[in-house]
């Protein structure tokens, strides 16, 4: 289909465009920007003034649930979320039931994906067998299968030298490695910051040298082998210094934070709301300021969601006992926008950690809009006002911390390849 999008205000950090244009498509790529050619005759007009196009999202490590239990959700839940939250491109988590250890579930994963049609899905592959930390995946198999990065979640790997082989193994093949760095034995049961209030509320603290360990463990290994790692879900300010420290030093790192860690602090635990139990724990203000701050400099150049959908009863239980992870791909921009408004960032920055951020750390020829290019993008609505229903959420998640609460700004479309997959 030509389609032509008028008067938006287009803003593509990575071209470093932020202009009021028009954008026309043709055969699913970006055909010209402003003037259309001679001769371009659209067969449908999409009207954008007052409205901000940008290119398609990109998530680091979404939960897409499938194959799995679809009571948390499915293929076709999430990435139907993922389009009405303006997300074009996710990079899948490995840990499914069965996980992404095999090029059999990648097939059968990107065989759906395909089915469906909506947004784009490419998988991280469990860096070790069903993420166990004992015995190496076929790295080489799953990166020949669509695999764009290998981890190994939240799950340890206590011996050393099999974590030097894992990324002796993904160097060779330059597959990224995607890190929650974590001391699992400081870790151990814990489930809040550990601080004065986790003490109050009788919680089992995790420390925010756990983060700094584990971290410090691997920049030693990265030194080593080379491998290009991105660390996910940084919740520290320790965390970020040395992440800092480590790309001064030419180091081949990238990382990110979650607009959790970037909104709330474990302040919000208090009364043992279960909302707000995540993985990495919600930090100090503090950490969070370090956070935002990271953010500003471009040491933490991308913004995840950490979507991990649920449903209300896994939320029910004493907090320790539930099950941690928000559903947050549907309003993750609208809070994007908010810190915005309130200046911890401007516009274009938080574009820019959405799309081509993540695009770069993952090697992904997205996050901008160039001539040629697939038109993966959407037309966003900075003013508009609406309230989050679980009733009107395609997410099959019913775990949002926001649900009740009125955001400000939402997608109006989204285009994948071209096609409108997503229009409110």
């Amino acid at each position: 289909m030509k389609i032509t999008i008028r008067g938006g205000r287009l803003i593509d950090p990575a071209q470093q465009q932020d202009q009021v244009t028009d954008i026309h498509i043709d055969d699913g790529r970006i055909l010209a920007l402003g003037q259309a050619p001679a001769g371009f005759t659209p067969e449908r007009t999409l009207h954008a003034e007052g409205q901000v196009i940008a290119p398609g999202l990109i998530d680091i490590g979404t939960h897409l649930r499938e194959p799995g239990p679809s009571y948390k959700g499915t293929l076709r839940s999430e990435t139907k979320a993922a389009l009405a939250g303006g997300y074009t491109t996710l990079c899948c988590r490995p840990d499914t039931s069965p996980c992404i250890d095999s090029s059999a579930v990648v097939q059968q994963i990107m065989d759906k994906v395909e089915l469906i049609g909506q947004a784009k899905v490419r998988p991280i592959g469990a860096m070790t067998k069903n993420l166990e930390g004992t015995h190496l995946s076929n790295m080489a198999g799953l990166q020949h299968s669509g695999c764009v990065a290998v981890s190994n979640m939240r799950n340890a790997i206590d011996n050393t030298l099999i974590l030097r082989r894992c990324f002796e193994y993904a160097s060779t093949f330059d597959l990224r490695v995607v890190f929650y760095p974590e001391d699992s034995w400081l870790r151990a049961d814990g489930c809040a910051h550990e601080g004065a209030l986790a003490s109050r509320l009788g919680l089992a603290g995790i420390p925010a040298a756990a983060e700094a360990i584990g971290l410090s463990r691997v920049l030693h290994l990265v030194a080593v082998t080379g491998v290009r790692i991105h660390f996910s879900a940084l919740s520290t300010a320790q965390a970020v210094e040395m992440i800092a420290k480590a790309q001064a030093k030419g180091l081949p790192v990238t990382a990110d934070t979650t607009m959790a860690h970037l909104t709330y602090t474990e302040a919000e635990i208090d009364g043992y709301n279960s909302q707000f139990f995540v993985q990495p724990p919600l930090r100090s203000e503090s950490d969070r300021e370090a956070l935002r701050q990271g953010v500003r400099d471009g040491v933490l150049s991308v913004i995840s969601s950490a979507h991990l959908p649920h449903e209300e009863a896994a939320k029910m239980a004493p907090f320790a006992a539930s099950e941690p992870g928000m559903a947050t791909l549907e309003t993750l921009l609208s809070q994007g926008l908010e810190l915005v408004e309130s200046g911890v960032f401007s516009l274009p920055q938080l574009i820019e950690r959405l799309t081509s951020g993540p695009a770069e750390a993952m090697g992904l020829n997205a996050g901008q809009l160039t001539e040629g290019q697939w038109a993966d993008l959407i037309v966003f609505d900075p003013e508009v006002s609406w309230q989050v229903k679980d009733s009107d959420l395609f997410t099959a998640g019913e775990n949002s911390p926001l649900t009740g609460s009125t955001l400000k700004g939402q997608v109006q479309i989204a285009l994948v390849n071209g096609q409108i997959a997503f229009e409110r």
